[in-house]
This record gives C-alpha cells, sequence and structure tokens, in this order.
C-alpha cells in the first residue's frame, strides 16, 4: 500500500479491518502480516495474536493443515486455492452450529514475481441452509411420491400432454408415441375410458380440478386402480398449465372393498343372530307339537325366505318319516311327494343338510333315487330350490325340516350355519312338545283318576261336573269335587282347590277329600265338617298348603240346602224366571285357619240351578277376580231357557262364554245342582 496516497491508505485499511468478510495476508514465509476482525472472529482469536505467526500456531491442527497446504500451493505459483469448510475453532451461527466459510486463497504478486498470499474467508452459512433445505424438500417430494405411488405428470393448457412421462410408461408399457397427448387415456379400461375422459375434457373446460378413479392396464396385462388428480396452474386469468399426479390405490380399494364386504357379512350374521334368538323365542313358546309346526311355518316364511315349510317325525318302530300338521296328533306318512320324501330321507340317512339351490342340483344329488318320479316332478313343480336338514337329539335323527323356495338360491357357508342352528333349535322344541303332550295326557289321566268317575243319582235332582287342565300345564292341578248321599237321604257336594300344582296338591286334595267323606257320615252339617277338617289340617298339612272349599247338603225334597265356605268364590245362583245371583254370604278363612265356621241355608227353587267353580273360571292374566264375577252374572243373564234347564248344558255355556277371549292359564271345574220338579218355599 505504499503506493497509495495517505487518503486512500487509510480508506482501505479501514475497508479491509471493518469489511464482513474475512481477510488476512501471509508473507512468503507463510506467516500472517495482517488479519482484519472479522476473520480473526473467525478464528476466534485476536488480530494480534496472528500477527507474525504461522497458522499451525494459531489454528486446529486440522484447520491449520488445510491452511498452509493451500499457502503452499499459492506461493509456488499454482494458482488460487479454494475451499468450504466449518473452521473447529469459528464462532457458531444464530441455530448453534459451526458456521461454514469459502475460502479463497490468491496469490500477492507484483511485475517480479509473488510475494506472499491473500486468504478471503465468506460466510456461506445462511446459502447452505437454504441449499440443504431445498435439496431436503427436494428429496422428501421425491420420497414422498415414491412412498405413495405417485405419478407426477403435466399437460398444457388445452389438457394436451408434451412432456413425456417415463414412470407411467414404465407401468403401462406405452411408448412415449403412445403416451403423448391423450393417448395416457389408452391405458384406461375399456368400461372405464370414456368416463375419465369425458371428466377430463370437462375439467379443461372448466377450469376445475380433475379427480377420478379408474382401471389401469399394466405391462402384465392385469388391471390396477388409480386415482389422477389435476390442477389448473393460472397466472392472473391466464392458464398456464396443468400439474397432476396417478396415485396407485389398489391396496386402499381392495382394503375397501373388503372392509365393505366385512361390513355387509357382519350385518347379515348380526341380523341371522336376530332372526335365530327370535325363532327361539317363538319355539319356546310352542308347547305342542300342532304349535311348533305351527311356529316352524311363520320363521321359514320370515326369516328363511321360504315359500314352505314342512317338518316331518321319524317313526321308530317302521324307521319312515311323518309330517307333521298343525292339528293336534295330525300325522301322514312320507310318501306325500317324491321330493318330500327324498329329500328329507336324504337329510335324516346321512344326517347333514340336503341344500339344492336349482333343479340340476337337485337331480345331481338324488341321482340314485327314482329318477322317473324326480324328473317329472321338476317338469311339474314350481319350486326351485330346496333346503333339507335332519333333526337330530344326542346325535340321532328324529325327524326332518323342509324348506322350498320358488326362485333359485345359492346359500352361502354363514347361511348354512344359520339353517342348522336353527334346526337345532326345532329339534329342541319338537322333543319338548313331545315330551309335553305326553306328560300332560299323563297329568290329565291322574287328575281324573282323582276325581269321582260318576256323580250319585238322587230323585229330584240332576248333577253335573265339568273339569278342563290348564293348557300349559303338564302336571295335576289341586281342583277337585266331589257328591255323594248321605245316611238320611241327603246329598252331599263340595268343591275345592287346593293351591299349587302337583304331587304336593294331589295328595293334599285327596287327604282332604278322603277326610271330608269320613267327617260327612258321622257329622254331616256343613260347619261341624269344616271344623273337624281344621283340626285334621292343623294335624297332617303344613302352613303353607292353602286350601279353600265350598261344602253344602241338600235335601231334594224340600230344596233346602245348608253350606259352609272356607274361603272359597261364592255359590252362583241361575234361576228361570229372575235374573241370577251369587250367595253373597261372608266367607270364612281358608282351612287350617283357626276360626269359627258359619253355617248359611237357603232353599232353591224347582227350576233352578246352583254352580259352584274354581277361579280358573273367572280369573286370568288379563282379568281380577271382583270384574270376573261381574262377568259371570252378566253372562249366566243372557243363558236361554232351554241351557238354564239342563246342567250340563249350562256349565257348557258358562265356560265358552268366560273363557271366550281369553287365554286358559288355570284348570277349570265346576259343579252344578238342578232342581227341575221339587216345590218348597223359603225358610
Amino acid at each position: 500500500m505504499s503506493g497509495l496516497g495517505p487518503i486512500d491508505a487509510a480508506l482501505l485499511d479501514s475497508l479491509l479491518r471493518e469489511a464482513p468478510i474475512g481477510f488476512a495476508f501471509f508473507d512468503e514465509s507463510g506467516r500472517y502480516q495482517r488479519v482484519n476482525r472479522a476473520l480473526a472472529a473467525i478464528y476466534g482469536v485476536g488480530d494480534s495474536g496472528c500477527r507474525g505467526r504461522t497458522p499451525s500456531e494459531v489454528l486446529d491442527p486440522e484447520d491449520a493443515a488445510v491452511h498452509e497446504a493451500a499457502i503452499a500451493a499459492v506461493l509456488a505459483g499454482e494458482g488460487p486455492v479454494s475451499s468450504e469448510r466449518r473452521l473447529s475453532d469459528g464462532e457458531p451461527d444464530d441455530t448453534g452450529e459451526r458456521r461454514r466459510w469459502s475460502l479463497d486463497w490468491y496469490p500477492a504478486q507484483s511485475d517480479d514475481g509473488v510475494h506472499g498470499a491473500v486468504l478471503i474467508a465468506v460466510d456461506l452459512s445462511d446459502r447452505y441452509r437454504a441449499e440443504v433445505a431445498l435439496r431436503r424438500t427436494e428429496e422428501r417430494y421425491r420420497s414422498l411420491l415414491t412412498a405413495t405411488n405417485q405419478v407426477v405428470w403435466t399437460a398444457d393448457a388445452d389438457g394436451e400432454v408434451r412432456e413425456d412421462c417415463p414412470e407411467w410408461r414404465t407401468i403401462t408399457g406405452q411408448t412415449a408415441e403412445q403416451y403423448l397427448g391423450r393417448g395416457w387415456l389408452d391405458a384406461a379400461h375399456p368400461d372405464d375410458r370414456d368416463q375419465v375422459e369425458r371428466a377430463w375434457n370437462d375439467a379443461v373446460a372448466d377450469r376445475a380440478t380433475f379427480d377420478e378413479i379408474f382401471r389401469v392396464r399394466t405391462q402384465s396385462g392385469d388391471f390396477r386402480y388409480y386415482r389422477s388428480r389435476a390442477v389448473p396452474i393460472m397466472r392472473g386469468d391466464s392458464l398456464m398449465e396443468w400439474v397432476g399426479a396417478h396415485s396407485d390405490i389398489t391396496t386402499q380399494h381392495e382394503a375397501d372393498d373388503m372392509r365393505q364386504r366385512l361390513t355387509q357379512q357382519l350385518g347379515e350374521a348380526a341380523l341371522r343372530t336376530v332372526r335365530l334368538q327370535k325363532a327361539t323365542a317363538d319355539l319356546a313358546e310352542a308347547l305342542t307339537v300342532g304349535e311348533v309346526v305351527q311356529a316352524m311355518a311363520e320363521i321359514g316364511q320370515s326369516a328363511v325366505g321360504a315359500d314352505s315349510t314342512t317338518l316331518a317325525e321319524l317313526d321308530r318302530d317302521d324307521l319312515r318319516l311323518h309330517m307333521l300338521g298343525d292339528e293336534p296328533g295330525h300325522r301322514t306318512a312320507s310318501r306325500a311327494g317324491p321330493d318330500r320324501s327324498a329329500t328329507m330321507e336324504y337329510a335324516v340317512r346321512e344326517r347333514r343338510p340336503f341344500i339344492a339351490g336349482n333343479p340340476a342340483e337337485m337331480r345331481a344329488l338324488l341321482e340314485d333315487e327314482d329318477e322317473p318320479e324326480i324328473v317329472e316332478f321338476l317338469r311339474t313343480t314350481e319350486e326351485r330350490a330346496w333346503v333339507a336338514l335332519p333333526l337330530l337329539s344326542a346325535g340321532q335323527p328324529i325327524g326332518a325340516l323342509r324348506f322350498t323356495f320358488s326362485a333359485s338360491r345359492e346359500v352361502s357357508d354363514e347361511e348354512k350355519v344359520f339353517l342348522e342352528a336353527l334346526a337345532g333349535q326345532c329339534a329342541l322344541a319338537l322333543e319338548r312338545a313331545k315330551l309335553f303332550e305326553r306328560e300332560h295326557r299323563t297329568a290329565e289321566a291322574l287328575q281324573t283318576s282323582l276325581l269321582p268317575e260318576d256323580l250319585p243319582k238322587v230323585k229330584g235332582i240332576r248333577m253335573q261336573a265339568f273339569y278342563r287342565s290348564g293348557t300349559q300345564h303338564v302336571q295335576v292341578g289341586g281342583d277337585w269335587y266331589d257328591a255323594f248321599p248321605l245316611p238320611d237321604g241327603r246329598v252331599a257336594g263340595v268343591l275345592g282347590d287346593v293351591m299349587g300344582k302337583g304331587i304336593k296338591a294331589a295328595t293334599g286334595m285327596s287327604r282332604v277329600r278322603n277326610a271330608l267323606r269320613a267327617l260327612a257320615f258321622s257329622m254331616p252339617e256343613p260347619a261341624d265338617v269344616l271344623t273337624g277338617l281344621d283340626r285334621m289340617f292343623d294335624a297332617t298339612e303344613g302352613v303353607d298348603q292353602v286350601t279353600t272349599l265350598v261344602y253344602f247338603v241338600l235335601d231334594s225334597e224340600t230344596g233346602q240346602v245348608e253350606l259352609s265356605n272356607a274361603g272359597h268364590l261364592p255359590p252362583l245362583v241361575v234361576t228361570e224366571n229372575a235374573g241370577p245371583w251369587l250367595l253373597e254370604t261372608e266367607p270364612d278363612t281358608p282351612l287350617g285357619v283357626s276360626s269359627e265356621r258359619g253355617h248359611h241355608k237357603f232353599f232353591v227353587q224347582p227350576g233352578n240351578t246352583v254352580v259352584l267353580y274354581s277361579d280358573g273360571l273367572v280369573e286370568n292374566r288379563k282379568r281380577a277376580v271382583a270384574s270376573g264375577l261381574d262377568e259371570l252374572v252378566t253372562v249366566a243373564s243372557q243363558a236361554r231357557p232351554e241351557v238354564v234347564g239342563d246342567p250340563q248344558h249350562m256349565l257348557q255355556y258358562l265356560v265358552e262364554g268366560m273363557l271366550a277371549g281369553y287365554e286358559q292359564d288355570d284348570d277349570v271345574t265346576l259343579l252344578a245342582v238342578h232342581l227341575p220338579v221339587m216345590d218348597s218355599a223359603p225358610e
């Protein structure tokens, strides 16, 4: 700087010292002669700590080696030397990392040769970070496209593809000539191409986003699902080009299809479960075989969609199927038709379902059967699908269940499981119904054996009894009646009810009946008989054995009736000339409950009828006792004269009138005493 004027030298010195770039001058021996403030800061030392020293005395060994190698090259005349690096002891940038510098060494020379070396250091940190960020963004973008199976493509403002897309051609096998323009559309599935082209034309015309899903033919010849989406690139009001991406969504599409199928299958499974639960509940309410047949007919129509349902029972004696009807005891032989016998016998014989979704499958399954008969049946019938299932109990066949359909039907594995489960519930219901009917018949026979076979025939008196067990019970009941002549010529009658069902109620009823007869022959008056029964009851019956009864003694010559009521319903008196009425005597307590027994007298006029009855006649789940008694009087008042004069018709009339519209849920027992001719007056 000796050739400069004082002002220029001062200006240059100021610029070098304050410049934001690093500057250093090395002499021919490679020692620092001048270091500006920026470079000293880069080194992390003061400028006085550098002057007259070599780089190895100032810098980290690795950085020093770079400096000295570059200085030596420049002093040797090899020209400028450049390097980019982070200095070990350099100051950090805003992110805390060491700054990256561009280091350039130049020869300091004059006409007579090189006199030293000049170092210029420029901070590249911001530019480097920008380049790294841009490079990282590009790498991420490429990775994202690769990961998502996306193929980027462009088209001009008119929707024509002008740039090649090797990725797309690799997928489709198209040549560049085949791809350009609108040739890319030719890779679409023939059934999808027109729709995709219309959508692309509409998007180009409207400058709107293009978004379509279609199948693409690949090089291997199969088809994969792609979603193609393109957006218009606008500059002001001008459309410059289109940029889009093709994305392979085959896996997603297949997953969506699978999810839809699973959802549908789950929905169908849930519906089948609900239908099976409903069928199970309906079959649980079927008590008799006829009710099971009726329930299965409704289930076959509502839950299976069958046009007809047939139920058959296997007779173990003759090993033949007998078709079951909905009427009690209705059974017919199996040869009602070749379809019934063949399909149901197949299911029973093989102990597995017979399923024919169409007539061809029917013929194939029954190829060993009576071919002409089957062929003729298939020619004339409107049925087009058949399902026959064995009814199994403990692994052994007890019958068969058959559904037919008027249209061909494909039975899936899931539906087959449902049908087999339904057949299992039907088998349980059929077994339960057969057991019920058998036990019900036994209970009725036992109940009948406990009641008198015949009522006594007494001159001037007509007596009639009625008994019907509750249809839902298979146990013997506690209702009973009895009538017998007394030694003094009068006739005694009783109607009672031992609460409960089964052997306990039956044996209790038998003991009370026998004790009453014994007491009546020794002290026949009603109050005395009931008092004696109280003592017997305390000695032999439990406190929970509630027993009620009405006991009367009738003189047929005078029509006088003496009566005691142990907690039972009041007798009904039906007259020929006046309205019916109830003997509203205050009833005493049931047997075994200590009380003074009442004794009531009244006269039965000629043509009148006295009716004793159990609570099953007037009370049920829908009708209370009080309203039932009122209804009993109303029904009796509407009886025709010929009915009033005939005790058998009278009882039948009362039962039909009182039970009409109600489900019988208890035993119904009545005892009627009619005086057709005696002429007497009240006491």
